[in-house]
């Protein structure tokens, strides 16, 4: 869930990352940290606020044709967040060979009708905006 708010009145904005226990986490990166002159484990002032449903991303044509094969995955599809379908997107658009994107929506349809929710393992927005900005034009400037 997107959430936004302020660490000792620094405005930022993030997800709010469940932790697997029932809760949920928000990472502070080291940018924040040295930005709000915090040390670990100090004690800081944390507002927040939920932010709007996540924008969804562009389902491309061949992975919408791939879940509809298959309903068990397109239930499982739809029954996800949209950040979740966002990193799932970004891993299958992030190829180079279109064997490599092939094999990707098969194992997102397989992984998705077995129950899978998310990707265990494609680091998704972090590395889309270190390395890969301008895939799948998915992309809008703010401002």
């Amino acid at each position: 869930m997107m959430i936004e708010g302020t660490v000792n009145y620094l405005p930022f904005r993030a997800a709010f990352v469940p932790d697997g226990k029932g809760s949920h986490r928000l990472r502070v990166s080291k940018a924040m940290r040295e930005a709000v002159r915090i040390a670990p484990l100090e004690t800081v002032r944390v507002e927040i606020t939920r932010v709007g449903d996540e924008p969804e991303t562009r389902v491309p044509v061949d992975l919408s044709k791939a879940l509809k094969v298959s309903p068990r995955s397109l239930r499982s599809w739809e029954s996800i967040t949209s950040m979740a379908r966002r990193d799932w997107i970004f891993s299958i658009c992030s190829t180079k060979q279109p064997e490599t994107r092939k094999r990707r929506i098969l194992k997102a349809v397989d992984m998705l009708r077995t129950g899978h929710r998310r990707l265990c393992c494609f680091p998704g927005i972090k590395w889309m905006m270190k390395k890969n900005a301008r895939s799948c034009g998915m992309w809008r400037r703010l401002g």
